[in-house]
């Protein structure tokens, strides 16, 4: 298991060199077929010029807040509570601002003619769907900082920056592993449709 991830990251990588080389044997030996090839003029421009856009995706912030919320959860020290009084203060008061902002949500995305729903007063797709993992991931921190300050677990502004940096540590991994998928996957779209 411990070079699994290794491995995989190398499948990816070399999935991606051969693709490369695919598309330039099926677009030379087939020319009709409307293989278009990543060593052509036209493809060399495609993936030097979109590059920057093809990995930057919402996905890809998504991971990001997402893993900066869970690692700030983790830190809080909420799963090691003990529950004695200054803690269930801090739970109750980090609950309290949590369902504040889970109501503020509601509220802009499920009242007639709310602000986040679509042109059309749908949810999906509309701003709320797309603000939802963003905003989820803000309450999420925020109750974690309210927490962990109320409970002791944050002494300091450090600790809550580390808190926050803890989620980006922990998910890089799965960055290395966005990026090499959404670029093979962007490259097979190119080359093949």
């Amino acid at each position: 298991m411990k070079n699994f991830w290794p491995r995989l990251a190398l499948v990816l990588f070399v999935a991606e060199v051969l693709l490369i080389l695919l598309s330039w044997l099926l677009s030379a030996a087939l020319p009709a077929s409307g293989v278009r090839s990543i060593l052509s003029g036209q493809g060399i421009r495609w993936f030097m010029g979109h590059f920057g856009n093809i990995l930057a995706t919402p996905q890809l912030s998504w991971l990001l807040l997402a893993s900066i919320a869970a690692g700030c959860l983790k830190c809080c020290g909420l799963k090691t509570a003990k529950l004695n009084y200054r803690e269930r203060r801090a739970l109750f008061i980090g609950g309290a601002l949590w369902l504040v902002c889970l109501v503020s949500m509601a509220l802009l995305a499920m009242i007639p003619h709310a602000v986040l729903l679509s042109a059309t007063g749908d949810l999906w797709p509309s701003p709320f769907s797309y603000s939802l993992i963003p905003a989820l991931s803000f309450s999420l921190c925020l109750f974690s900082i309210v927490y962990g300050t109320i409970a002791g677990t944050f002494q300091s502004l450090r600790d809550v920056y580390n808190a926050l940096l803890y989620g980006i540590r922990w998910a890089a991994p799965l960055l290395l592993f966005y990026l090499l998928f959404i670029q093979f996957y962007e490259t097979l779209m190119f080359v093949f449709f």
